[in-house]
């Protein structure tokens, strides 16, 4: 066995992301690389790097059977699988392009994505994924191919489409790896657009494996490791982090059967790697308050010294705290609390990475309290993504870390976070405009968001340029640390604050139904919406809402709420796929709610 099989392959070794892959096939064949749930013999299968590789070569003498040429566009939305792993290194070998796709968008949206990329193939899971597009069809003329991972039935009226069993040749031939410049357009990726329409980022070879290779410096992650994957590989972090990292060090990755069975799957796998959006984190929280809140008190009081006393070590491990006596009662906080919500989690997780938005300060306190160490970090699409990101030896929580090895960032003017570096994207597929808007011909990127950098180069994120608040009174209100405040009362599911132009500031909210209907009923209130609109509500969730917000000044206090039970979800157009808020949709959709709150003003 070569001496390189037991470290990690190199960007410079990779040179591409299919020359990565390669490389792993290579140094480690038999080793498991992916995991994946049999549905119809409800069972976990294993894949081997070498099995993986001989269907990339088969998938390949499918498309060249089909006329792709290199520069040609791919897309894939596709259900996180092999299957899309090998969609994906079967397309790179050829030099096509691939343009991933989330499988919860809109179809009028992936119609955009598909057009304005020139895609010539379109890999989907189901039939169902397909029937979705019957009002987009006549759309879709630039595809050659449309693929189902699913068996087509006998008949259909459309010629393209097939399902991947009858596309396939019985076996291809070896994998195809074409030459390739590192610095040449790997992937389009497109942001999720929640104003407008997306813009389809240009990310390279280089950017994306330097990128992984960073990451790897910053958290050591080897051939043993196990990640459990299931934000969505249309998701640069995910793709990059969750993918092509676990490529380079060779460690397995198994794809969960979906986030509803993500409980189950967690003690299935006992995955030691977990990487994820915070709202999953905080949906764990929020289920540990819920689960508290009913029980007896000395349950919750137990809590809440495993997680002060947990923290404190915490502290003292990093360096920032001293000594506690309170550090010999862990031994038993730990088996009375904190291994047993751990187990929950599989047991042997020892690393979480956190990222595509803040995590509120109180939900990574309770999980590095309860001896999870939760790691921080910033990026963009447009960064491939990771430009950020704590160390597990240099963990400040509250920010989101150092820049990442070989990125460089700096305070630009209005404190925007600026970004240099080798994982930088190409620019905006057609859009030279927004291109030249985003990067400066000095090459430094605009992030769009606001920050500070202490002394020791740790980031903290203040803010959006763009996502400012100006009242009538000319106060400028950050909406995103507001909503962030009110959502830690786990009442509150959704928030949205108003008040750009108004006297004073309002709230459009979704409440967590289950805790409205106890609320409802230790209130005298019927558990429905009608009660909602009452006025006696409006003023109990103000109340709430003002609890959280304490540490904000006088001006920036709520003083009206139209509150909801039905969620802001990406079928009904308010969510993009990224589960971030079209902030200008659910206005314009609560348009009548919100004259309501200002009438008379």
């Amino acid at each position: 066995m070569p001496a390189a099989t037991g470290r990690a392959i190199t960007s410079a070794e990779a040179v591409t992301i299919d020359g990565l892959f390669r490389e792993r096939v290579v140094r480690t064949p038999d080793s498991i690389a992916y995991r994946d749930y049999n549905q119809q013999h409800a069972n976990w299968r294993d894949y081997t790097w070498a099995q993986i590789d001989r269907q990339v070569a088969r998938w390949q003498a499918a498309l060249e059977r089909d006329g792709l040429k290199a520069g040609d566009r791919v897309a894939v939305m596709l259900r996180n699988s092999p299957e899309w792993v090998i969609f994906d290194q079967a397309a790179l070998g050829l030099g096509l392009i691939v343009v991933p796709l989330y499988t919860q968008d809109r179809c009028d949206n992936v119609a955009y994505i598909l057009n304005d990329s020139n895609c010539k193939v379109l890999l989907l899971g189901t039939n169902e994924q397909w029937k979705a597009f019957a009002s987009v069809r006549e759309h879709l003329g630039g595809l050659v191919r449309i693929l189902t991972v699913e068996t087509q039935p006998a008949a259909t009226d459309e010629p393209r489409l097939q399902s991947v069993e009858q596309w396939l040749p019985e076996d291809g031939a070896a994998t195809r790896h074409i030459p390739a410049d590192p610095d040449a357009l790997a992937t389009i990726v497109y942001t999720s657009g929640t104003t407008g329409r997306p813009k389809g980022v240009m990310l390279s070879h280089r950017n994306i494996v330097t990128n992984a290779e960073a990451c790897l410096i910053v958290v050591a992650v080897t051939s043993s490791d196990v990640l459990l994957s299931f934000l969505p590989l249309s998701h640069t972090f995910e793709r990059t982090c969750g993918y092509y990292l676990t490529v380079m060090c060779g460690a397995t990755t198994v794809y969960a059967r979906s986030v509803q069975q993500l409980g189950e799957d967690l003690q299935a796998i006992r995955p030691t790697m977990l990487i994820s959006v915070p709202r999953i984190y905080e949906r764990i929280y929020a289920a540990i308050k819920a689960k508290l809140a009913d029980g007896p008190p000395l349950r919750k009081k137990l809590f809440e010294l495993a997680v002060d006393i947990g923290w404190a070590r915490f502290e003292h491990s990093q360096g920032r705290g001293g000594w506690q006596a309170g550090f010999l009662l862990w031994p038993l906080l730990n088996a009375l609390v904190a291994s047993k919500i751990m187990a929950r989690l599989g047991g042997r997780l020892k690393t979480a990475f956190a990222g595509g938005a803040a995590l509120a300060p109180d939900v990574s306190r309770v999980f590095i309290g309860l001896g999870l160490p939760v790691i921080q970090g910033y990026g963009l699409t447009e960064t491939s993504p990771v430009a950020c990101a704590n160390r597990l030896d240099d963990n400040v929580p509250a920010s989101v870390g150092k820049a990442a090895p070989g990125v460089e960032v700096k305070i630009g003017d209005k404190n925007a976070l600026m970004i240099k570096g080798p994982n930088v994207m190409l620019g905006y597929w057609n859009n030279e405009e927004a291109t030249r808007a985003m990067i400066g011909a000095d090459g430094w990127l605009n992030s769009g968001d606001t920050a500070r950098i202490d002394e020791a180069g740790h980031v903290f994120i203040t803010g959006r340029l763009k996502e400012i608040i100006v009242m009538s009174n000319g106060e400028k209100i950050p909406p995103v640390d507001i909503e962030a405040a009110i959502s830690r009362d786990t009442l509150f599911e959704q928030v949205l604050l108003i008040g750009e132009g108004k006297p004073y500031l309002s709230v459009l909210a979704n409440l967590n139904r289950e805790q409205w209907t106890k609320l409802a009923a230790a209130s005298g209130y019927t558990s429905g919406d009608v009660a909602l609109q009452e006025p006696a509500v409006e003023k109990m969730l103000l109340a709430r809402i003002a609890v959280q917000m304490k540490e904000f000044p006088g001006y920036a206090q709520v003083r009206r709420i139209r509150a909801a039970l039905e969620p802001w979800t990406v079928e009904n157009g308010l969510l993009t796929p990224t589960l971030k808020l079209r902030r200008g949709r659910v206005i314009d959709k609560f348009q009548t709610e919100l004259d309501s709150m200002y009438s008379g003003h």
